[in-house]
């Protein structure tokens, strides 16, 4: 077990992946001597050269086309947008040609690129430096995406993402960049694309999570269960694919979901797994699906951006708007159901019954 940052979990990934795999690079905006505006590469370019980890003009549009040609050329790259809204010149090269050239060839052609992009608040960033954008790519098909929360997953996301024979999204909370944990790099002990982690196991409501708020959700946890709600924490981790099984099988046993993003609420993450939890969980539900989210705004200047975040406030205030009174296990509600349906049945031949033998005793 080792403790380390975030950032330091992602170099150490993509230090193993250029050490085990020749076919992997690195590029993109001032990744190479700087070694990034984060240090995520620091000491690449050092230790494997110029020639695996080099710096691109400022043209992110040209950094995700060359990655194309690489990829199809046998390579794996890995590419960095500087910042999150950096990326949007990029949009076209990624839901044009990226996303869409294995489905484009009938399967011949796969592309094994990862866009990593550092997202989200929390660093006080101007205008086009703080940006949550997920929602556009997750709205792409033909892309994976991914967000961690911790240094461990990381570090195992991102080894993933670069074995991965498809496009990923890699989106890297800026805010948690700094935080840092132990990591075991010997053992795998993270679980793999795909799969969403409980990280807070409760019994009166689900609060979902991915990336960013992830550390808020576990606050509010913790503050709640101080007025005596339990409260289970799910780290969703991966976006695409969805695990809808460790979803719906946590809103089963709690009845109550609440979903928390920094992006703006309306058409957002959020909304996508409030309709999941819906069509699969509505007869176990005790009170709506609710979602704590940034506002319907542009992203605002720094002096507001903490008034825009979701906080722990914020996510308390939501939990007040649940029914946390005693109410029927809606599991029940089934086999109650089917007891007053066989009851009215048993009740109305009997009625029957008795008016053919009334019928009959007239005649």
């Amino acid at each position: 077990m080792t403790a380390m940052t975030m950032a330091q979990a992602l170099n150490t990934a993509l230090r193993d992946a250029l050490k085990e795999d020749d076919r992997v690079l690195v590029f993109g905006e001032d990744v190479g001597p700087l070694g990034g505006v984060f240090r995520i590469t620091d000491g690449l370019t050092r230790d494997f050269g110029e020639e695996r980890c080099f710096d691109t003009p400022l043209a992110e549009s040209g950094i995700v086309g060359l990655a194309v040609g690489m990829a199809m050329g046998g390579f794996r790259p890995v590419v960095e947008m500087q910042f999150d809204a950096f990326a949007f010149p990029a949009f076209e090269q990624i839901a044009s040609h990226v996303a869409k050239l294995r489905n484009r060839t009938r399967g011949r052609l796969a592309l094994p690129i990862v866009i990593r992009i550092p997202y989200a608040g929390g660093i006080g960033g101007v205008e086009h430096h703080c940006d949550s954008s997920e929602g556009y790519y997750v709205h792409t098909p033909g892309l994976k995406v991914v967000t961690p929360a911790t240094a461990e997953d990381a570090y195992w996301l991102l080894r993933d993402a670069i074995a991965d024979p498809d496009p990923v999204v890699f989106l890297e909370p800026k805010k948690l960049y700094w935080s840092k944990s132990d990591v075991d790099l010997s053992t795998r002990r993270v679980k793999p694309f795909g799969r969403a982690e409980i990280v807070r196991p409760g019994r009166d409501v689900t609060l979902v999570a991915y990336g960013p708020s992830v550390p808020v959700a576990l606050q509010a946890a913790e503050a709640a269960e101080q007025d005596g709600i339990s409260v289970e924490v799910i780290d969703q981790r991966t976006l695409v694919p969805f695990d809808d099984a460790t979803l719906t099988e946590s809103v089963g046993r709690t009845g109550r979901c609440v979903v928390v993003q920094e992006a703006q609420g309306f058409g957002g993450m959020g909304a996508e797994i409030a309709a999941r939890v819906q069509e699969r969980c509505f007869h176990l539900l005790h009170a709506p699906v609710l979602r704590v989210s940034g506002f319907d705004i542009p992203y605002p200047p720094p002096k507001l951006e903490h008034a825009h975040l979701p906080g722990v406030d914020r996510i308390l205030d939501t939990f007040d708007r649940l029914q946390f009174d005693d109410v029927p296990d809606p599991r029940h509600l089934a086999d109650a159901t089917t007891a007053t349906l066989t009851a009215t049945a048993t009740a109305t031949a009997a009625m029957a019954a008795t008016m053919t033998a009334q019928k009959g005793a007239t005649v």
